[in-house]
C-alpha cells in the first residue's frame, strides 16, 4: 500500500517519545483511501485545523470502544494519537547492477519474491504483511538478496518491527547486514535481545573492534537506515521513517565501490525459547501527512461485516477545547510549575484565596489579629499588565489588623526538604518596617520570612527556633506606593527586584517549611498594602530559576510590549503546553502586550498572525506548531520551488483561473491598542473598482508601522491579478512525487504549458493548502493557491522585481 497508518494506542499525544505505534495499515479500506486537508483556503483566510478521515476494518471488533477482548484494549478511546504517512518504493530501471535504493519489498503478498531474495531457516512472510525470521536455536532464519546492488551514493532503510525476545537464552539477535564479496566484511546494524543493545558495526574479518553500541530503544530505533554519501557511511536511526539520527559515520570502505554487496536480514538464538523477528517496509521512502487523535471511534455494520469510520483532527483541536487564557502574568507563573501559587486575584467579597498550582497547597483564610482593620479581596488595582483587582489589606497598626494563612501541605514540606526553593511576589506599599510574607515549620523551629525594614528597603530573616538572621537587599525604599516585584534563588543565593539582579544576598533558607502567612508575621509587622501572585517553588535538581521568574516583572507591568512576533508566538504556545514551535523565516517586528484575559490562546495566536501577514499552522509530522513571517514569501525564483508541473500532466478536471473581487480592498482603516487611527487608500483602484473598504486592528508597538503593514496589505489587494486557486494533481503517476509530496504551506510551484487561452503560459503559484486522498495506486492532491506574485518586493537593479511601475513593492 501507498500509505502507512500507525495508531498510538495509551500514548499521550503531547508525549510522542512514550508512544508505541502500532501499524494498523491492513485495516484500512484503500477503496474509500485516506483522505487528509490541512491549511488556508486562501492567502487571506487563517489555517483551519488539520482533518483526516478513513474507514477501518473491524470485522475482529478489535477497534469497538469497550471490547474487553480487542488486542487494543482499553486504549480504544477518543483522542487516541494517529498519524498518516505516505510511503514511495523507488523504482529499479536499466540492468544490474543496481543502487540500493532500489530493493523494495514491502513483505505483503505472502511468499517470497525470487526475483529479489533466498530464504533459510524458515524465514516466512505473514498475513499481516511483515518478513517474520524466527529465532531457534542453532538455526538462523535469512532473507538474502541477490549479489546485485550497489551502496555508493545509495541507502537501504527498513523498519524492524519487533527483535525477538531474550527467551532465557544467552543469545538472541536479528540484524541487517550489507555483505561485500570477501567473507567476513560488511556493514550491520545488530540488535541483541539479551544485552538490549543497538550496534552500528563495520565487520572486517568477522569482527569490529570500533562498533558504536547503544541501548536499544524500540520507540526511538524503530526505522534503520545505512547509507553512503560523498565518501561517508552513516548509520541512522529514526522513530518514524522521516526523521534521522545519525548514530556512526565513517570513510567509505573501498570494498563498498568495488563490490555488488547482497542485503541479508537474520535472526537467530542460543537456547531458551523459540519466538521471531519481524521487519517491514523495506526500501521505503516515508513522507508524513498527518499527525493528530482520532475524534471518536464509530462502529458500524453492514449484514455481519463491521467497520469503523474515523475522523482524526490535528494539534489544534488540542488548542481550540483550551479555557480561556488568565493574563498573561498569570499564565507565565503557572507555566513556571510553581508547588505553590497564590494569585489573591478572588472577587471582591471572597473569604479566602486559593492555589491556582494544582498540589496539595491549602487556601489562603484571613485571620483576625487584635480587634479591627480590614484585608477586602479584589479591591486594589495591581500591577499595570496585570488586570485582576489585588486584596487591600489596611490595619489599624502594625499588631491590629488581618492577615491570611494557609496550611501548604505535607507535599511542599517534603519538596522544601530535598529541594531548592525559589520565590517570587508583587507588593505594593507606603509603609516601610512590614512583612510581606512568611513560612515557618512544624512548631514553629524553622523559619524564614521576607519584610521591608524600616527604610523600606528589602529584607530576608531567616533560622531555626527564635534565632533569626538578617540579610538586607540592596533595593532602595520599596515603600513608596508603587509596585514591585521580587525573586529569590535559594540555588545562587540571589535577588532580583523588579527585574532586575540587585546582588547575591547569603540567605541560608529554613527547611521543612509548612504554614504561610502573608501580609504578616507571628501577628506583628501588619502589612498596610496590597499583595499578589506569590509564588513558592522547589527545584530537586541544581538548576537556578531565579533569572526565568525575575522576567515576570515585565509580565506585570507590559505584558511583554514590545518583544517580536515570534518571541510571542512561542510564548503562547507555551500557555498551551506546546514546547515545539518552529519559527520560519527572519523578520518579526515588536508586538504589543497581551496582557488581559478572556481570549483563547489561539485567538491570542491569530492577533499576531494577523498583525504580522504570518502564517500558523500545525506540523504534519509531529505535535509542535510552526510560524512563519511574511518574508519567507518574498520573491520566490526557480531555486525556490518544489516542483514544476505541465498542465497536461495534471491528469485531473477543474483548474480555474479567476479574476474576481474576492480580495479587493483598497481603502483601509487601521488602528493599533492605544495609538492613531489611520486611513490608507489607493485611489486609482477607487476609481476603477469602486470603494473596497477593510478595519484592521493590529497588535503594532508604533503608528508608522500600522501605516506600513495597512500599505503592505493594500499594495498587494488595491488591484490584484487573475491566479490560479485550485491545482488538482493525480500525483501517485508523476516521476517527480516525492517533489510534490514536500509541497507544504508556503511552498512555490509552477504550472507550465498552460492552455493558449491562459493568460500566461505559465504561472508559479504559493501553496496555501491542500486536501489530498491516498488510495490504491493513487495519491491526488487538491492544492488551493495564490499568486506567488503577490509577495514580490522590490530590489534596486533587479530586472525582475525592480521594473519601475511594475514590482516596486516595497518589502514591509
Amino acid at each position: 500500500m501507498p500509505v502507512l497508518v500507525e495508531a498510538g494506542w495509551g500514548g499521550v499525544v503531547q508525549m510522542p517519545w512514550s508512544i508505541t505505534w502500532s501499524d494498523i495499515t491492513s485495516r484500512v479500506d484503500m477503496v474509500q483511501g485516506v483522505t487528509i486537508t490541512r491549511g488556508a483556503q486562501d492567502e487571506l483566510s487563517e489555517p483551519q485545523p488539520g482533518g483526516c478521515t478513513m474507514t477501518l476494518d473491524n470485522q475482529d471488533g478489535w477497534l469497538t470502544p469497550g471490547n474487553p477482548n480487542s488486542g487494543y484494549a482499553p486504549w480504544v478511546r477518543r483522542n487516541a494519537p494517529i498519524r498518516v504517512s505516505a510511503l514511495h518504493y523507488p523504482t529499479r530501471t536499466g540492468a544490474a547492477p543496481y543502487p540500493l535504493a532500489g530493493l523494495c519489498d514491502e513483505f505483503d503478498d505472502q511468499r517470497m519474491n525470487a526475483t529479489l531474495w533466498t530464504s533459510a531457516g524458515g524465514a516466512t512472510e505473514t498475513a499481516g504483511g511483515r518478513l517474520r525470521l524466527p529465532a531457534a536455536s542453532g538455526v538462523t532464519a535469512r532473507y538474502t538478496s541477490l549479489r546485485q546492488w550497489t551502496l555508493t551514493g545509495s541507502q537501504v532503510t527498513v523498519k524492524l518491527v519487533a527483535p525477538p525476545t531474550a527467551g532465557g537464552s544467552s543469545s538472541a539477535y536479528t540484524s541487517l547486514s550489507l555483505v561485500s564479496a570477501t567473507s567476513g566484511t560488511r556493514l550491520r546494524w545488530y540488535v541483541n535481545s539479551v544485552a538490549r543493545d543497538l550496534r552500528a558495526v563495520s565487520d572486517v574479518g568477522g569482527s569490529d573492534g570500533s562498533a558504536v553500541i547503544l541501548p536499544y530503544e524500540p520507540i526511538e530505533h524503530a526505522w534503520l537506515r545505512i547509507r553512503e554519501t560523498a565518501g561517508t557511511v552513516y548509520w541512522e536511526t529514526s522513530s518514524d521513517g522521516w526523521d534521522w539520527v545519525t548514530h556512526r559515520s565513517l570513510s567509505t570502505p573501498a570494498w563498498v565501490s568495488a563490490d555488488q554487496i547482497v542485503v541479508e536480514l537474520a535472526a537467530s538464538r542460543s537456547g531458551g525459547t523459540p519466538d521471531y523477528a519481524e521487519w517491514d517496509y523495506l526500501g521505503a521512502v516515508v513522507r508524513p501527512r498527518f499527525y493528530g487523535t482520532v475524534n471518536e471511534w464509530p462502529v458500524s455494520w453492514s449484514g455481519l461485516a463491521s467497520s469503523v469510520s474515523i475522523s482524526a483532527t490535528d494539534l489544534f483541536k488540542r488548542l481550540n477545547r483550551l479555557p480561556a487564557l488568565r493574563t498573561c502574568l498569570v499564565e507565565e507563573v503557572v507555566s513556571s510549575l510553581p508547588l505553590a501559587y497564590y494569585p489573591l486575584t478572588e472577587p471582591a467579597g471572597s473569604t479566602a484565596a486559593g492555589d491556582l498550582s494544582g498540589t496539595t497547597a491549602g487556601p489562603l483564610t484571613v485571620a483576625q489579629v487584635g480587634s479591627g482593620g480590614t484585608l477586602d479581596l479584589g479591591t486594589a488595582a495591581g500591577p499595570a499588565a496585570a488586570t485582576d483587582s489585588l486584596p487591600l489589606l489596611t490595619p489599624v497598626s502594625a499588631t491590629v489588623g488581618k492577615l491570611l494563612t494557609s496550611d501548604l501541605g505535607q507535599g511542599f514540606q517534603d519538596a522544601s526538604s530535598r529541594g531548592w526553593l525559589q520565590m517570587e511576589c508583587w507588593f505594593q506599599t507606603s509603609t516601610a518596617n512590614r512583612v510581606i510574607f512568611g513560612m515557618s515549620g512544624a512548631g514553629g523551629m524553622s523559619q524564614q520570612v521576607w519584610s521591608l525594614n524600616g527604610s523600606g528597603a528589602l529584607q530576608a530573616e531567616s533560622g531555626w527556633g527564635g534565632f533569626l538572621s538578617v540579610s538586607t537587599v540592596a533595593s532602595g525604599n520599596l515603600a513608596d506606593g508603587a509596585w514591585h516585584h521580587f525573586v529569590y534563588d535559594e540555588i545562587l543565593q540571589q535577588v532580583w527586584v523588579d527585574g532586575v539582579l540587585r546582588a547575591s544576598t547569603p540567605v541560608t533558607l529554613a527547611t521543612e517549611l509548612r504554614q504561610l502567612t502573608v501580609g504578616g508575621y507571628k501577628n506583628t509587622r501588619l502589612w498596610s498594602g496590597s499583595i499578589g501572585h506569590l509564588a513558592l517553588y522547589a527545584v530537586p535538581y541544581a538548576a537556578p530559576i531565579g533569572a526565568a521568574l525575575a522576567t515576570h516583572y515585565a509580565a506585570g507591568m507590559t505584558a511583554y510590549s514590545g518583544e517580536t512576533a515570534d518571541v510571542r508566538i512561542a510564548r503562547l504556545a507555551k500557555y498551551a503546553g506546546v514546547s515545539s514551535v518552529t519559527i520560519l523565516g527572519s523578520t518579526h517586528d515588536p508586538v504589543v502586550g497581551q496582557g488581559e484575559a478572556g481570549s483563547s490562546v489561539v485567538a491570542r495566536m491569530r492577533e499576531v498572525e494577523t498583525t504580522e501577514s504570518g502564517r500558523l499552522y500545525a506540523e504534519r509530522d509531529y505535535l509542535g506548531l510552526a510560524y512563519q513571517s511574511r518574508d519567507l514569501r518574498y520573491n520566490p525564483d526557480s531555486v525556490d520551488e518544489v516542483f514544476t508541473i505541465s498542465y497536461a500532466d495534471l491528469d485531473t478536471n477543474g483548474v480555474e483561473l479567476s479574476d474576481d473581487d474576492q480580495k479587493l480592498v483598497n481603502s483601509i482603516v487601521a488602528t493599533r491598542p492605544g495609538g492613531a487611527t489611520q486611513k490608507v487608500a489607493v485611489a486609482d483602484s477607487v476609481l476603477a473598482f469602486g470603494l473596497y473598504e477593510q478595519d484592521m486592528t493590529l497588535l503594532k508597538t508604533t503608528d508608522n508601522s500600522v501605516v506600513d503593514a495597512a500599505y503592505w496589505r493594500i499594495s498587494r489587494y488595491g488591484n490584484p491579478a487573475p491566479e490560479l486557486r485550485e491545482v488538482p494533481v493525480e500525483a501517485f503517476t508523476m516521476p517527480s512525487y516525492l517533489d510534490i509530496l514536500d509541497a507544504d504551506i508556503s511552498s512555490y510551484f509552477t504550472v507550465y504549458e498552460l492552455p493558449a487561452q491562459a493568460s500566461a503560459a505559465s504561472m508559479r503559484v504559493t501553496v496555501e493548502g491542500y486536501s489530498e486522498t491516498l488510495a490504491e495506486n493513487s495519491h491526488k492532491i487538491q492544492f488551493r493557491t495564490s499568486a506567488s506574485a503577490t509577495d514580490s518586493v522590490w530590489v534596486l537593479g533587479d530586472p525582475v522585481y525592480g521594473v519601475l511601475d511594475s514590482t516596486t513593492r516595497l518589502a514591509y
